[in-house]
């Protein structure tokens, strides 16, 4: 089950091999979510409320200029920054890592962020790969590397075609 992170959520015991991921969801993630930075969604064993894997949706923009030149000609030459939101982060645990899981996180993150379009502006969902691993697992669902940054994106338009 996937629902938004509540206190009643086991997460000590949560590693996916990334210290700077198992951290922040034992440590910032509640935070985070109370100072309303981030948005936490967990996907949990239902019996033990066990934390099998999470991600996290925040606002935030792609400078126009970092854009390949086949989006940036089709966009308004007078934006300086293009809306978008950021899947900050996403883990799976290394217990419950090759079964999917990821792929059933990463739907459900875009499908929330393409609903989200529909009444707030935004152009694409952007994502910062942790490594080359994370990245050749962005590649695989069509996300596009912003030159010069090490980002990725996939566009708002392209989630229409999978969930409008």
């Amino acid at each position: 089950m996937i629902e938004f992170l509540k206190n009643h959520h086991q997460k000590t015991n949560f590693d996916c091999a990334y210290d700077a991921l198992n951290n922040y969801i034992k440590f910032q993630a509640g935070q985070d979510v109370k100072r309303k930075l981030t948005a936490c969604y967990v996907l949990f064993d239902e019996d033990s409320k066990r934390i099998q894997g999470y991600y996290t949706l925040s606002n935030n923009s792609i400078p126009l200029s970092n854009l390949p030149e086949i989006y940036k000609n089709k966009l308004p030459k007078n934006y300086q920054s293009i809306p978008a939101i950021l899947l900050g982060r996403l883990a799976i645990d290394k217990e419950f890592q090759g079964f999917g899981y990821g792929k059933i996180l990463l739907i459900d993150a875009l499908k929330r962020s393409y609903e989200v379009s529909n009444e707030i502006g935004s152009f694409a969902v952007v994502v910062d790969p942790i490594d080359k691993i994370a990245e050749e697992f962005y590649l695989k669902y069509d996300f596009i590397k912003l030159p010069d940054s090490g980002k990725m994106f996939i566009t708002m338009k392209t989630l229409k075609l999978l969930f409008g």
